[in-house]
C-alpha cells in the first residue's frame, strides 16, 4: 500500500516541490515571451534584402528610410512576420508589389501598428486589388470607412484608397509557401 503523508510538513514538502517546478517554468515561459517581441524584429538592412531576393519593391515620397520621418519608408523594427507576410503575398498573388509605408512615424498608433512592425502599405495595384478580392473574405467597414478583408491565416487587408493597409498577425502561411 502507498504510503499517505500524515503530517503537516511532509504534506507541504509534498505539494511544495511541484509547485516551485511549476513556478519556475512559468517564469521561464513569462521571461521568453517577454523577449519575443524585440528579438523577433528585423533591421532596415535585413527587410531589404529579403523584400529585395522576393522582388517586392519599396519607395518613400522622401527617398528616405528614416524611421523618425514621416516621408520615409522604414522597416526598422519591422516583425519577421511581417517581413515573411509580405513576401508570401508577393509570391502567391503573382502581383508586382511595392511598399510605401512601413515603421515610419505619421501612422495611427496601437497594439498592432506600424509603429510596432505589424503593419506594411503596399501601393494599390490592380492586380493585388483583384487578388485580394478574388482570395479574401470581405470583412466590412473599419471605423474610418476602409473596406477590410481578411485572409485565412487572419491577416487583414484595408483598401485606404491609393494603398492597401496590410496587418500582419502572421506570416500567412509563409512555412508552407517557401
Amino acid at each position: 500500500m502507498a504510503s499517505v503523508p500524515t503530517t503537516r510538513t511532509t504534506i507541504r514538502a509534498t505539494v511544495r516541490r511541484p509547485l516551485r517546478t511549476l513556478l519556475a517554468g512559468l517564469a521561464v515561459v513569462v521571461a521568453t515571451v517577454g523577449l519575443a517581441g524585440p528579438a523577433s524584429a528585423v533591421t532596415q538592412a535585413s527587410a531589404e534584402s529579403q523584400f529585395r531576393a522576393a522582388g517586392v519593391t519599396w519607395s518613400s515620397s522622401g527617398g528616405c528610410t528614416s524611421r523618425s520621418n514621416p516621408t520615409c519608408t522604414s522597416f526598422d523594427g519591422l516583425r519577421q512576420a511581417t517581413v515573411d507576410g509580405g513576401v508570401t503575398l508577393r509570391r502567391a498573388s503573382g502581383c508586382a508589389l511595392n511598399i510605401t509605408g512601413g515603421t515610419e512615424v505619421g501612422h495611427a498608433s496601437g497594439t498592432y501598428s506600424h509603429a510596432n512592425g505589424y503593419k506594411l502599405d503596399f501601393s494599390r495595384t490592380s492586380c493585388l486589388t483583384g487578388w485580394i478580392h478574388g482570395t479574401y473574405t470581405y470583412i466590412g467597414l473599419r471605423g474610418d470607412g476602409a473596406p477590410q478583408y481578411r485572409a485565412a491565416s487572419g491577416n487583414v487587408y484595408a483598401d485606404e484608397g491609393n494603398h492597401w493597409d496590410v496587418t500582419f498577425y502572421s506570416c500567412g502561411g509563409c512555412r508552407a509557401a517557401a
